[in-house]
C-alpha cells in the first residue's frame, strides 16, 4: 500500500476521536504521503498542534488569522498544494458548516477554496449521526462530490454502542490508496516532455527559450495522481521532479528525442517541452571570440519529436502544445492536423503570459471538439487537462 508523493491535507475537527489523528498522520507518512495538518480550534482541546507538527514534519495551521502565513494568502497556497483533503474526525458541527458552505475558520475556508477530492471520516455519538439534520448534511456533501469514509459501528466514548465511530487509521489510508490506484489513467504508461532545450553554439553559449517546465511537471504530477506510470523527459530546469515519477534529464533536442524513443512504447504521449526548432550546424570547439561587429551562425532544423511519435505504427494517444503570440486557434488547428495529433492544448505567450508564470489558460482542441480551460494555477489546469485527456484516451483505446 503506497501513497508515494501524494499531498494529503489532514483536517482535524473537535471530537474525542481526534486522538487517533497522531496515528493517522504517522500511517499516512509511512505510506509515502506528505502530510500537512489543519486543526479547528475545538480539535486543539483534544490533541496538541505540537504533537502533529512533530509527526507530520510541518507546522500545524489552526487560525485563519495567522499573520505570518496569511500575509501571502497561505490558505490558498495550501488549497492548491493538496492532492486530497481528508478530514478525520469530521464532527457533526463541521459537516453542518461544510454543507452550508460556511468559511468561518481555516479548515472550512480551505475546503471551499480547494478543487482536490475531499474525504470525510465522520465521528460522533450514534444519536447525532442518526439525526435527520446530520444525515441531510451528509447527503448534501456527497451530492457535491465528497466521499464519506464510515462511520463504523461499535462502542463509543459516551458509553453507548452503535454507528458513529471513526474508522481506524489503517482503514482510512487504505481508502485513499484505492482512490489513487483506480484513477482514470490506472494501468497506463505516460511519457511527458517538459522544459526548454539548449542548443550549444560553443562550450559556453547556447540557444534556448523561456520555458520554465512548470506545465509539464504539473501534468506529470496530475498523471501520476490519475494512476499512471509516468516518465518525465525534462530539459534544463530547477524544478524538483514529482515523487513517484521517473525523470530523465536531457539538454538538447537530439538528446530529448533519443530519450523519448527509448521510453516508448507508451499509451499516452504529452509533448509540453519547448523544443528548439533549430540548432547550430557546427558547434565551435572553443569559445567564439568577439572579433567583428557581426556574427553569422548557420542553423539546421531539429527533429520534430511530436510528429515522429504520432507517426509511429504503435502510436500512443498523442497530445501536443501550441504556444503562440497571435492567431492562436488557426495555428493550433493547423498543428493538430499537420502533425496527426489526437489533441492539442493552445496558449498565448508573450510579455507576462504563460512562460515563467504560475498560472495559465488553455484552449484544448481535438478533431471534433474544443474546450476552454480558463486562467488558473498550472497545477489546477493540469488536473483538468488530464481528466479531459483520460476521457479520450479510453475512447482511443
Amino acid at each position: 500500500m503506497t501513497l508515494s508523493g501524494k499531498h494529503i491535507l489532514l483536517g482535524i475537527s473537535g471530537g474525542i476521536a481526534a486522538y487517533k489523528a497522531s496515528d493517522l498522520t504517522r500511517r499516512l507518512r509511512d505510506a509515502g504521503a506528505e502530510v500537512r495538518v489543519v486543526m479547528t480550534e475545538g480539535a486543539t482541546h483534544f490533541i496538541t498542534p505540537l504533537t502533529l507538527q512533530a509527526l507530520s514534519g510541518h507546522p500545524v495551521r489552526v487560525s485563519l488569522w495567522d499573520e505570518e502565513h496569511e500575509a501571502a494568502m497561505g490558505h490558498i497556497e495550501l488549497a492548491r498544494w493538496a492532492d486530497a483533503i481528508l478530514i478525520a474526525p469530521a464532527s457533526a458541527d463541521l459537516m453542518a458548516r461544510l454543507a452550508a458552505g460556511m468559511a468561518n475558520d481555516l479548515l472550512t475556508t480551505l475546503c471551499l477554496a480547494c478543487e482536490a477530492p475531499m474525504f470525510l471520516a465522520p465521528a460522533m455519538n450514534r444519536v447525532m449521526w442518526a439525526h435527520p439534520a446530520t444525515r441531510a448534511n451528509a447527503a448534501t456533501l456527497q451530492e457535491r462530490g465528497a466521499t464519506l469514509l464510515g462511520p463504523g459501528a461499535g462502542s463509543q466514548a459516551c458509553g453507548e454502542t452503535g454507528e458513529g465511530r471513526m474508522l481506524e487509521p489503517l482503514d482510512l489510508v487504505e481508502h485513499l490508496h484505492k482512490h489513487f490506484s483506480i484513477g482514470p489513467l490506472a494501468g497506463k504508461k505516460v511519457v511527458i516532455t517538459a522544459g526548454p532545450t539548449r542548443e550549444a553554439i560553443d562550450p559556453v553559449r547556447y540557444i534556448s527559450n523561456r520555458s520554465s517546465g512548470r506545465m509539464g511537471y504539473a501534468l506529470a504530477e496530475a498523471a501520476r495522481n490519475a494512476g499512471a506510470e509516468v516518465v518525465l523527459v525534462s530539459g534544463p530546469t530547477a524544478l524538483p521532479a514529482p515523487a513517484g515519477v521517473q525523470r530523465i534529464d536531457v539538454e538538447s533536442a537530439l538528446a530529448m528525442r533519443e530519450a523519448v524513443m527509448q521510453a516508448l512504447p507508451c499509451d499516452l504521449f504529452i509533448g509540453t517541452a519547448a523544443v528548439a526548432d533549430y540548432r547550430a550546424a557546427v558547434i565551435a570547439p572553443g569559445k567564439i571570440k568577439k572579433a567583428s561587429d557581426t556574427l553569422a551562425i548557420e542553423l539546421v532544423k531539429n527533429p520534430d519529436i511530436l510528429a515522429e511519435v504520432a507517426a509511429r505504427p504503435d502510436r500512443p494517444f498523442t497530445v501536443g502544445f501550441a504556444a503562440e503570440t497571435d492567431h492562436l486557434l488557426d495555428h493550433a488547428r493547423d498543428k493538430l492536423v499537420r502533425k496527426h495529433l489526437d489533441m492539442i492544448a493552445a496558449n498565448r505567450v508573450g510579455e507576462g503570459l504563460a512562460f515563467d508564470q504560475p498560472d495559465n489558460a488553455l484552449t484544448v482542441l481535438w478533431r471534433d471538439g474544443i474546450k476552454e480551460l480558463p486562467q488558473a494555477d498550472k497545477r489546477v489546469l493540469a488536473r483538468q487537462l488530464i481528466e479531459l485527456i483520460a476521457d479520450r484516451v479510453h475512447d482511443h483505446a
